[in-house]
């Protein structure tokens, strides 16, 4: 089936970041100096709205849960399932985590251990820092995040499969503001893509600077333009190859394939490393986290004039709402047939449970070792001479069969980049596409997947190459702002779906039924 490009959505995002990009490359200075000053206003000015916002997504998920709505069957009563439960899981989870999880999640404690709010007043190193940067942790990779994005990837399901609306972020509007909301999809739908590419771009960027730098230990030298190229390009071909083999090939095999890579590196750390201190410790934290959870969630630092939110929550809520308009088009597009309650156990409960164990065994293991290993603050003394993507390295280095694991450890990495970028691709090209429907193949074509990969392998080879990430990264969190309007504005469709739930399926099971009685008369015909 052949569909048309969308101009208003395709072209303003595509001129803009390549306009960005350039700006960034002849006067990198001043560019960072504007949006850095944009970006450092729109998190004093609106750090509480971040905060409270974040934390009132996640409320309104458990209602809708406990609520009439949670009964609900996406696309109707007789609406099949586009995947199998364990396939739908792996492709959420690997959407969602990306290479980050790897990384941040053996780097980013250490932070929080030596350099804890000045406002609370904890000893750097001490054992309250310790409970500190695992509580810190839950906080920004489990519960609240992942409904940053399942509030509005379940919105759009809803109004998608069940209302029969358009393939756009406009259509989240429409229940509460009417279809009058179109007009201004063009604009709603660009502003969402350009943050979404950014922050693809870099993170690709990132990605491909920690791949390199675990590669010059094997073939030696150093990080040069021609080596982050060559690792770039192969990166792009696959996610875009797997975007164009379509969701029950490509996407749905590597997600599987990388959920199980994923669990069998957890589990060689878990039983190699200090098992018994990573029980231990994530049991204490798990219980300081949720005992300081609203005090956590909504810290901003304003009474005492410290910024330690600003750099971490702020900033990832931030992230995470600019990634979550597109990326909610694609989580909403896959989980046809199933209920909005067994939605929220895929997209919200099972993937922060999984992160909480990952964080346990990851953050555990690197707190153990920066106390255990022989020079003073051994793996945070390696996080400031050589950068974040050398502390899950050398956190290897202290385990056994590091010969084996550090290769696994770049295959890892190259996978779980390619299967969280095939998916946003697939939902970038389906964006950018007219005519796409409930009932089509959701399918936007070879060449727009192709286009979009392409424009991401060389935004961000320009940017590490000759730039830094530092630019893109800042466009990429520009766009947490009006995200995070646009979500919370669109959650108040939501409420009005709680109070029609059973109208809801109705509509959704009448659409269903017209689909067959067409397809029969096709046939007869």
């Amino acid at each position: 089936m052949k569909h048309s490009i969308r101009p208003l959505v395709f072209w303003p995002t595509f001129l803009v970041l390549f306009a960005a990009v350039a700006a960034s490359y002849l006067n990198l200075d001043g560019f960072l100096a504007v949006s850095g000053m944009i970006n450092d206003f729109i998190l004093d000015k609106f750090s509480w709205l971040f905060s409270l916002g974040s934390l009132y997504l996640l409320g309104l998920a458990v209602v809708i849960y406990a609520s009439p709505l949670g009964r609900v069957r996406i696309g109707g009563a007789q609406a099949t399932p586009l995947l199998t439960p364990w396939r739908w899981f792996s492709i959420t989870l690997c959407t969602t985590l990306a290479v980050g999880v790897l990384f941040w999640t053996t780097a980013e404690p250490l932070y929080h251990l030596h350099a804890p709010p000045e406002s609370l007043h904890l000893e750097p190193g001490s054992a309250e820092a310790r409970l500190f940067a695992m509580s810190a942790m839950f906080l920004h990779w489990s519960f609240t995040p992942y409904a940053i994005y399942a509030v509005p990837a379940l919105l759009f399901a809803l109004v998608f499969y069940n209302r029969r609306m358009r393939f756009s972020i406009s259509s989240l509007f429409e229940p509460l503001f009417g279809p009058g909301v179109r007009r201004f999809g063009g604009l709603i739908d660009s502003v969402a893509l350009f943050a979404l590419v950014a922050g693809m771009a870099s993170t690709l960027g990132t990605g491909t600077l920690t791949i390199v730098g675990g590669l010059n230990q094997y073939l030696g030298g150093t990080t040069t333009p021609m080596r982050l190229a060559l690792v770039i390009m192969v990166i792009v071909v696959t996610f875009v190859a797997s975007a164009a083999s379509g969701l029950n090939h490509g996407i749905a095999k590597l997600s599987s394939f990388n959920a199980w890579l994923l669990f069998a590196l957890g589990l060689f750390v878990f039983l190699c490393g200090p098992t018994l201190f990573i029980l231990s410790l994530g049991v204490e934290s798990l219980g300081a986290y949720l005992d300081g959870f609203f005090r956590l969630s909504l810290f901003t630092g304003a009474a005492a004039g410290d910024d330690w939110s600003h750099s971490w929550s702020i900033f990832y809520w931030a992230v995470w709402f600019a990634w979550a308009p597109v990326t909610a088009l694609f989580l909403g597009k896959i989980s046809r047939g199933y209920t909005v309650r067994q939605f929220l156990r895929v997209n919200l409960v099972y993937p922060a449970l999984f992160a909480i164990t990952w964080i346990s065994i990851f953050s555990g293991s690197a707190l153990h070792f920066d106390a255990s290993m022989a020079q003073p603050n051994g793996l945070y003394s390696v996080l400031n001479t050589l950068g974040v993507e050398q502390v899950l390295y050398a956190l290897f280095g202290q385990l056994p069969l590091t010969w084996l694991m550090i290769p696994t450890l770049l295959f890892i990495a190259y996978i779980s980049y390619v299967t969280a970028a095939d998916s946003n691709t697939d939902a970038i090209g389906n964006l950018c596409t007219y005519g796409l429907t409930a009932d089509s193949d959701l399918n936007a074509g070879l060449r727009m997947k192709i286009v979009w990969g392409c424009t991401v392998g060389v935004v961000a080879w320009v940017m590490v190459s000759f730039v830094g990430v530092d630019g893109v990264k800042m466009l990429s969190n520009l766009g947490g702002l009006p995200a995070m309007l646009m979500i919370l504005v669109a959650s108040g469709s939501l409420w009005r779906l709680i109070q029609n739930a059973s109208d809801l399926e109705r509509v959704g099971t009448e659409a269903m039924e017209k689909k067959g009685a067409e397809s029969v008369v096709k046939e007869i015909a």
